[in-house]
């Protein structure tokens, strides 16, 4: 179970986020929607922990997530992956390394930073294309896909991660009503199939 307890965000005089408590039992999926700057992206990177609370507590299955330093916390990013509105991927590498490196945190980083892969990461990342729908695109750059297909590539590097929860800062932002839909019935399917937590914020 995520637990967040008066969890609060102050950026200067601003406060970002106020007091925020709520439970999300492991294997749901949540929404969180609201207008923009009301806080939604900064309270998901404080649960990732890209951003640390100003006061508060954030626990996961008994572990104090909001205290975790060092090794721990590079353990629970590793765990809890972020996927952006921007998609966040490497324009001019091909499809199937952006993939790859979401396994940074799992492998010697000199080794990914080489792009030296093993054939059974090639492998995950295929069968992460795949469950996607956009394996035929595995070769190519990345700056040459659409919105929709950029944002599922983030979301198969996500899962190369083999994460507990995923973290979707608003997925569907920049894209048409088509490919949003596809993209939200990945992030369910996932969900479903797999039983990973996916915490989504949502612009209204």
């Amino acid at each position: 179970m995520l637990k967040l307890t008066n969890v609060s965000r102050r950026f200067g005089d601003k406060l970002a986020c106020t007091e925020i408590s709520l439970e999300i039992p492991a294997g749901q999926m949540v929404g969180i929607i609201g207008r923009s700057g009301a806080g939604k992206s900064t309270l998901l990177r404080m649960i990732n922990r890209l951003i640390d609370v100003s006061s508060g507590g954030i626990s996961f299955a008994g572990t104090e997530v909001s205290s975790l330093r060092g090794g721990a916390l590079r353990a629970w990013q590793r765990d809890c992956a972020m996927i952006f509105q921007q998609f966040n991927l490497v324009p001019r590498l091909d499809v199937i390394t952006n993939v790859m490196l979401g396994r940074l945190n799992r492998r010697n980083t000199v080794l990914s930073l080489l792009q030296i892969f093993s054939e059974e990461e090639q492998l995950m990342a295929l069968a992460a294309l795949e469950k996607l729908d956009i394996a035929s695109t595995a070769s190519q750059w990345a700056q040459t896909l659409s919105g929709g297909q950029q944002q599922r590539v983030a979301i198969a590097r996500a899962l190369m991660q083999e994460p507990r929860m995923i973290l979707a800062d608003e997925p569907i932002a920049s894209l048409d009503p088509r490919n949003a839909k596809v993209v939200m019935d990945s992030l369910r399917a996932i969900n479903d199939e797999q039983g990973i937590t996916v915490i989504t914020n949502l612009h209204t």
